[in-house]
């Protein structure tokens, strides 16, 4: 505790001289810190350590300090941790190097590698980050599949992330077409942010009358104009500054957002003033966006051929007309005059990281060769942990798409790019585009983003031709299917979809298994064939069959109880694996989860009754005795199924009784217990070297890979092993009558208090 006290203090230290005051604007600091997690080895995204951060807007600086320290004292050697970066979603990380599934995309993230012995920290310094949210993944590196039993010491890492940021509280904004007077030093920059509403299509900023204090550079700038922020992925627009004066265009720049302004000097020791303003142009404003207040959605969704057409300006961006390409699919059919059009959309939350959006029109998008079509796709927080799907369609029903025209579209984080054609790329002024397009050859496309970010998304759909006229084809339709899924199509045949957790944020993601591999459990360059996939059924469910002669022993000894016991592990356990196989060659009776508990059971329970009865003491004691072990195993196993100590425990007690027995008959006979050499040779010792063996192979041997075989030979050890240590048939035992035999003329009749039978023959008198 004092250790991470002292630890916060330092931090803060640090921070304080490291964000000093640069006399420009008022800055505040702000810390922020994660609990420590502990950290595991990469075998799929669930063992990612997952931590969100929010840097808030006009924040100057931030820091990271990352802290690895290790649980315990001895020697592990050095392992490496892998820490992920990413903004605006988690990351998407590939650290084993699998495929990727089709039409798949997503771009890498920062990461860095921390060498850990015992205890290691490091910082993380970000000028000018974007503000929103930041995500910070670790773990250590790849999994070699070796199993490793709970409650066992070993080598355990935590990871524990914090933050400080230095904020700006009064920064000068920047009116369109007004300049404002700045001044800048060495190490003080000068920061400025302006607004950029929604629909602007260029933006500009201007740096004019530069001098300097001292007047001999008044010809020359010597500054760095910056626009933006950095997000990792992309960094400011940099523009060096000469003579009196320069700017900075951006064509495209994010909509409805603050925008970051930065100017810095070069010169060393000296003062710049000058003179900064800014000028934003809109294209193509439409007067209204979206439904008007008289508009029915049920009306635009229905299957109705009306119209209800209104009278719309020369910029207007939507038209209310609806006709239809066909009676169940009804479009909206843009005006000759619009520049663009927009399509109002839909939002509909179906479940946990399930969103679908839907064109107001219906599913059909009519697109023209003169302007684009535009639908915008708002993504809050609670959708970037999930997977961005755009299912593009032609409908070629009515109209026939030439072989030399295609429908283009780019679909864009922020900002549109409203012009589409061979030349312009998928890219707007700050943020990179997906591509996709559709013809008469390909008529459909897919594009799928693993972890989006959070923002507004706009999809851009136009016709394009290679001829100057598309000619009879200048108007088409398309079907855009937009919906966030949790998982890349469910992950297919050999994966599991898993919604995982951090804090209050969802996500999810896919564990795969016999041997595939991949962020959609796609790569099958380790898969299992189904021949060995039946093989590992087979061993693993037949070898509970060893559990047989067990049961005969018992039986034959006239241990009734204990060869219940193995008859309720042979079977459950059988069914278990049966059920917990990873490929496709399962098969479950009933739950999963209540097979695995019946499992876990059977066999401490096995082991409970086997020791007990070995240590030969009364029945009135060891009925007890089980009964009470088996309802204390019951509630260990709903407490903690794989935990050691629900093995460990009863083993230690029945041990207990049995020496204690033994010893007690040894002191009593003066002899040792059992007596007979035979004994002790022939079923004591091998019984024993079959249960260490078995425990041996059971926890330091099994990986994922040989755990078919490696566990298929502890079921025959086990077995094996309570054939072995059953001991003999008491003398002149009776078990409920099973020494007599099945005779059916055995007719109990109450003595007292007590079930019994009289072997006297009774004597009647007559009088």
């Amino acid at each position: 505790m004092g250790y991470c006290f002292l630890r916060g203090v330092l931090f803060a230290a640090l921070t304080a001289w490291t964000f000093a005051d640069d006399g420009q604007v008022t800055f505040v600091s702000e810390l922020s810190s994660k609990p420590a997690q502990k950290l595991s080895k990469y075998g799929w995204y669930g063992n990612v350590r997952l931590q969100k951060f929010h840097i808030p807007e006009d924040t100057a600086i931030a820091r990271w300090l990352f802290s690895v320290t290790k649980s315990h004292t001895f020697h592990c050697g050095q392992h490496n941790v892998t820490i992920h970066i990413q903004y605006g979603a988690p990351p998407v990380i590939n650290p084993t190097g699998t495929v990727f599934p089709n039409a798949t995309l997503w771009s890498p993230c920062l990461s860095l590698i921390l060498p850990v012995t015992s205890q290691t920290s490091t910082t993380f310094n970000l000028s000018d980050p974007a503000p929103g949210d930041w995500y910070i993944g670790a773990h250590l590196p790849e999994d070699d599949g070796r199993i490793e039993q709970k409650g066992f010491p070993s080598c355990s890492y935590f990871f524990q992330p914090q933050l400080s940021i230095r904020r700006a509280v009064d920064t000068p904004v920047l009116q369109q077409g007004t300049f404002v007077q700045q001044t800048v030093g060495p190490d003080r920059p000068a920061r400025l942010k302006l607004y950029v509403p929604e629909f602007a299509s260029s933006l500009s900023v201007s740096v004019a009358d530069c001098s300097s204090e001292e007047g001999a550079l008044s010809g020359n700038c010597s500054l760095v104009l910056r626009l933006g922020s950095t997000s990792l992925q992309r960094r400011p627009v940099t523009v060096n500054c000469s003579g009196i004066g320069c700017s900075a265009s951006l064509s495209n720049p994010p909509w409805d957002t603050w925008l970051r302004v930065v100017v810095e000097s070069t010169l060393d020791n000296r003062t710049v003033t000058f003179s900064i303003a800014s000028n934003c142009s809109v294209g193509c404003k439409p007067k209204s966006v979206g439904l008007k207040t008289d508009d029915d959605i049920s009306k635009l969704r229905g299957n109705s051929s009306s119209t209800n057409s209104t009278a719309a300006s020369n910029s207007s961006v939507i038209t209310d007309s609806v006709t239809s390409v066909d009676e169940s699919a009804p479009v909206f059919t843009p005006p000759p005059s619009a520049c663009v059009w927009s399509i109002p959309v839909l939002y509909e939350e179906v479940d946990v990281l399930s969103l679908r959006f839907t064109p107001a029109s219906g599913p059909n998008v009519s697109v023209t060769d003169a302007h684009p079509t535009l639908l915008a796709y708002p993504l809050h927080t609670q959708a970037t942990g999930g997977t961005l799907n755009l299912q593009l369609a032609l409908n070629t029903t009515n109209v026939t798409l030439g072989n030399s025209s295609s429908v283009v579209a780019c679909l864009s984080p922020r900002a549109p790019v409203l012009e589409l054609n061979h030349s312009e790329s998928c890219r707007t002024a700050l943020f990179g585009g997906y591509s996709v397009q559709v013809n008469a050859s390909d008529p459909k496309a897919v594009v799928r983003l693993p972890f989006p970010q959070s923002t507004t998304w706009y999809l851009t759909l136009q016709l394009s031709c290679n001829s100057i006229d598309c000619g009879n084809t200048s108007l088409v339709s398309v079907v855009p299917e937009v919906f966030i899924s949790a998982c890349v199509e469910d992950c297919g045949t050999y994966g599991e979809c898993r919604l995982l957790r951090s804090y209050s944020y969802l996500y999810a993601a896919c564990v795969c298994k016999a041997g595939w591999s991949g962020w959609g459990c796609t790569d099958d360059s380790a898969a299992q064939s189904y021949s060995r996939q039946l093989t590992a059924t087979l061993l693993l469910t037949l070898s509970n069959l060893s559990f047989l002669p067990a049961i005969v022993v018992a039986i034959k000894r006239f241990y009734i109880t204990e060869a219940t016991v193995y008859l309720f592990t042979m079977f459950f356990s059988t069914f278990y694996h049966a059920c917990d196989q990873p490929g496709v060659a399962v098969m479950c009776i009933m739950d999963y989860d209540a097979l695995q508990y019946c499992d876990f059971l059977g066999s401490v329970c096995s082991i409970w009754v086997t020791i007990l009865c070995m240590a030969r003491i009364r029945d009135a004691f060891k009925y007890t005795l089980f009964m009470l072990g088996a309802l204390l195993i019951a509630m260990s196993m709903q407490l903690d199924r794989k935990g050691l100590w629900n093995l460990l425990g009863p083993v230690l007690c029945a041990v207990l009784c049995m020496v204690t027995a033994w010893v007690y008959r040894g002191v009593q006979r003066r002899h040792c217990y059992p007596p007979s050499w035979k004994r002790w040779v022939l079923f004591l010792i091998p019984g024993a070297i079959c249960a260490l063996v078995g425990v041996c192979l059971y926890i330091f041997t099994e990986t994922e890979d040989n755990y078919y075989y490696t566990h298929s030979l502890w079921h025959l050890l086990v077995a094996s092993c309570v054939v072995f240590l059953l001991p003999p048939k008491e003398k002149n035992r009776e078990a409920s009558g099973w020494s007599r035999g099945w005779s059916w003329s055995w007719r109990p009749r109450v003595c007292g208090y007590t079930l019994c039978q009289s072997d006297k023959d009774e004597l009647y008198t007559v009088t």
